[in-house]
């Protein structure tokens, strides 16, 4: 069998020669086993299905997963009651994160030995032991949604020598106030709102480290830093992509179960390639704060012609939209449906990007205050206004400028 150590010495070599481990916490990837942390039973993605896989089918298999450096590990689903026959599972509910993404992250906290730390999320309790090899045991809290999540995650870190850690079976969104405040807070589930509970729980000068996204797009890294007066503010320094924190989660949705009366749709057409509302990264973020609960699937044509359908969707107003493309043309059928006309809204929202000179993700300002979460694209000269366009403080309606 494989000797966990040299796999997990070759991960570690791996990870500093992509840049993504920073010298400080290599010693703390060194020292933990990460296949410690591994269930025994993972799943992998077979079409639209989760399908178990155990250890003991392929131990050499399972050990070299569990030390794959750019390889996240689905350890439950559908929160622990797989949906489908012999364990299928419909939705991913838990993971291991990639190590490379992990690495990352622990590198954007910039924490130093001493400093308290809360983690939203324990997962495996991998991330949570790396922190507690860093810091010491003793100034690390964890808070776990899922019961027996949180149960294996006690297990693991006792057998590794890291039980003095704090494990929490709790909501996440609130913190843990008992031993607050804390330094940094870390959360390793994406949200949408910044729970005002971990700015209120991290002391001035401290940070809050959290994935973030909207429907439209799960992908961003938020690092925020907490002013004397209470509030945080911040900007995107990354693109990671996690599951949602359960509280903010996402429901599942199909196209099929939203697309409905497709004779009834109002048809245009538009010479914007959906590829570009889409595929770039930046406009996509942008999209995905000027227009609120929109989300898009790709569908693409059973042949080899190329063609493929874009569908964005918003189930609570019940509207649709799909782009048709074909390829070596300039001009593309849109079909919409509903009180939203979600094309429309989509359009206008990459028209006033490309108009505000295609800012990058990095550049939007968040704000998070008790009274809500505000984004914004900062004027750039005394003259110009800023553009507001994830305005929580209005109940999440968008300010766009006319």
């Amino acid at each position: 069998m494989t000797d966990p150590a040299l796999l997990r010495s070759r991960m570690i070599d791996e990870l500093t020669a992509g840049g993504f481990l920073d010298p400080g916490w290599r010693e703390a990837f060194l020292a933990v086993p990460r296949h410690a942390f591994i269930p025994d039973v993972v799943w992998q993605e077979q079409r639209r299905d989760l399908v178990p896989f155990h250890r003991a089918e392929d131990p050499d298999r399972w050990l070299r997963q569990a030390y794959a450096p750019h390889q996240a590990l689905i350890t439950q689903v559908d929160d622990g009651y797989p949906v489908g026959p012999g364990l299928i599972g419909d939705r991913i509910s838990s993971s291991a994160s990639q190590p490379n993404v992990v690495a990352l992250m622990l590198a954007a906290l910039e924490v130093t030995p001493g400093m308290r730390v809360c983690e939203i999320g324990t997962g495996t309790g991998y991330n949570t032991a790396l922190l507690a090899q860093h810091l010491g045991a003793d100034h690390v809290t964890t808070i776990e949604v899922d019961a027996a999540v949180a149960t294996q995650a006690r297990r693991a870190l006792s057998a590794t020598g890291y039980g003095a850690v704090t494990v929490i079976t709790g909501d996440g969104a609130h913190g843990y106030p008992p031993h607050a405040p804390y330094d940094r807070i870390l959360s390793t589930a994406a949200v949408q709102q910044v729970p005002s509970a971990w700015v209120a729980q991290t002391r001035p000068g401290g940070r809050v480290l959290t994935p973030w996204g909207t429907p439209y797009l799960n992908g961003a890294l938020l690092s925020l830093t907490v002013g004397e007066d209470g509030t945080a503010r911040g900007h995107l320094v990354d693109n990671v992509a996690f599951m949602w924190l359960r509280d903010q989660r996402i429901p599942l949705i199909w196209v099929r179960d939203c697309v409905y009366d497709e004779n009834k749709a109002m048809v245009s057409h538009t010479d914007i390639h959906p590829g570009r509302v889409t595929d770039d990264y930046h406009a996509a973020l942008a999209i995905g704060l000027m227009v609120p609960g929109c989300e898009y699937r790709l569908c693409r044509a059973q042949d080899d012609s190329g063609e493929y359908t874009m569908w964005f969707l918003h189930p609570p107003s019940r509207s649709w939209a799909s782009i048709g493309y074909i390829p070596n043309t300039d001009t593309y059928e849109v079909n919409q449906l509903g009180p939203r006309h979600l094309w429309d809204e989509v359009e206008t929202a990459y028209t006033r990007w490309v108009q505000a000179g295609s800012p990058t993700a990095d550049q939007w300002q968040f704000t998070i205050t008790p009274g809500g979460q505000r984004v914004e694209l900062p004027a750039t000269t005394p003259q110009e206004e800023c553009l507001i366009v994830g305005d929580a403080f209005d109940d999440g309606k968008a300010a766009l400028p006319a």
